[in-house]
Parts: C-alpha cells; sequence; structure tokens
C-alpha cells in the first residue's frame, strides 16, 4: 500500500485535550495507516478563523488568507486526503467545520490558487458518531456532495455509536470496520 498524507480535521467542540467517540473512533482507524503514512491532526475549535463574507457575486475574488485561515489552507493543499473527524450537532455538521467549509468558497476564488484543480482526486472521507446512523445520513449526505463538487473522490463514512463519552469502545461493529476503512486506499 502507498503511504498516505492525511489531514484529520476534528470538529468537535469539546475543550482541548478531551478525545471524544468521534476522535476515538478516528484515531483507532489512523492506526491501521499504511507504514510511512504521515497523518497531521488539526482541532478546528479554538482556531481563529475569520467570519465567512460572501463576495463572489460583489468583489468576485478573494485576497489569500493568512493566520489561522492560511495555515489550514496549506495544510488541506499539502494532504494527500482529508478526513473529516465529525460528530453530528443537530443532524449536521458542527461549526467548526462548517466555517472551515465555507472559507473554500473564498479559496475558489484567490487568483492563482487554482484551488478546485488542487484538490480534484484527493479522497474525502468522514469519520461520525450519533446517537444513530439514521440521524447522520443528513450529515454525510452533505460532506459527500462536497466531495462530488470539488471532484474529490468519496473515500466514504465510518459511523460509530456515540452518546455519552466512550460510548463508541462497546460498538464492536464500528471499531472493526475502523480497522479497515483508512487501510484499503489505492
Amino acid at each position: 500500500m502507498t503511504p498516505t498524507q492525511p489531514l484529520f480535521l476534528v470538529a468537535s467542540t469539546r475543550e482541548p485535550g478531551v478525545v471524544g467517540n468521534t476522535e476515538a473512533l478516528a484515531r483507532r482507524a489512523a492506526a491501521a495507516l499504511p507504514a510511512g503514512s504521515t497523518p497531521t491532526w488539526l482541532h478546528l475549535h479554538g482556531l481563529a478563523l475569520p467570519p465567512f463574507e460572501d463576495h463572489r457575486h460583489d468583489r468576485g475574488t478573494y485576497p489569500m488568507p493568512d493566520g489561522d485561515a492560511r495555515r489550514l489552507l496549506d495544510a488541506t493543499l499539502a494532504a494527500s486526503e482529508l478526513v473529516f473527524v465529525s460528530p453530528v450537532y443537530w443532524y449536521s455538521l458542527p461549526a467548526p467545520i462548517k466555517l472551515y467549509l465555507d472559507h473554500w468558497s473564498a479559496w475558489l476564488r484567490v487568483p492563482g490558487l487554482d484551488f478546485k484543480a488542487r484538490m480534484a482526486g484527493r479522497r474525502l472521507s468522514l469519520v461520525t458518531t450519533s446517537g444513530n446512523r439514521e440521524k447522520a445520513q443528513p450529515m454525510i449526505d452533505s460532506v459527500r456532495l462536497c466531495a462530488d463538487f470539488m471532484g474529490m473522490p468519496w473515500g466514504g463514512a465510518l459511523w460509530g455509536q456515540g452518546g455519552a463519552p466512550g460510548a463508541v469502545a462497546g460498538d464492536a461493529r464500528a471499531l472493526a470496520e475502523a480497522d479497515t476503512f483508512l487501510a484499503q486506499r489505492p
């Protein structure tokens, strides 16, 4: 198997250092990455991302981002694969990863960046947990549609039982799927 450089984007809004069900499941999946892979983990909660301002139809372009937004852009472009590590919040994505995706609208319009062309071909996957699989489906569909729009292969969704901290440790099906979720990449 080919070594990869996946970027794990953790969207939980738990305080730093607290590993929730979704991150625990993602770390289990990451343990099975091919030898030589160099994963990067970024926790979005706490990054100083400015609110997204929509200037697509007035200015039409955006400047190159700076600060944490630039750090996030650079990490995104350096990755061979993006793995959203996102619990389900109200049937959807938590605010930190939604804001990250909103900034993609700006990055698509930075002159010379060619963000969409550079992202095409990089796999996008999702690791998530919730009370039940049905409640995760709207978020899973949203992330898959983002992959489709960007020309990114959809790596699928790894779902596990969430709820109280540690709940996913009792989900034998999710743990077994985690052991092969990222390991079987072309």
